[in-house]
């Protein structure tokens, strides 16, 4: 059973989080800026963590901006287990 899912953006750099993040406060959007995960990657920056309904409508909009990201991932914890998969 899954105890928690949501998604994770890694941005090109912190411009483009910042950038993300001011686009998603305009559209009052429900998200979190947290620091990139280091299963992720073990550089130092910002992500943005989302609920699963969220992701097909959060991406357009980041195309729509061109805002650069390194990829998004898919976070599941299953029984005290975190599973990460890049889905795009």
């Amino acid at each position: 059973m899954i105890d928690q899912q949501f998604y994770v953006v890694v941005f090109e750099s912190t411009h483009y989080a910042i950038a993300a993040e001011k686009l998603f406060k305009d559209k009052n959007y429900k998200f979190d800026v947290i620091p990139t995960p280091r299963e992720i990657t073990h550089s130092c920056g910002l992500s943005i963590r989302f609920t699963v309904d969220a992701l097909v409508e959060m991406k357009k909009e980041m195309e729509e901006a061109h805002i650069a990201i390194k990829g998004i991932y898919e976070i599941q914890r299953i029984d005290n287990e975190k599973i990460i998969k890049q889905i795009s």
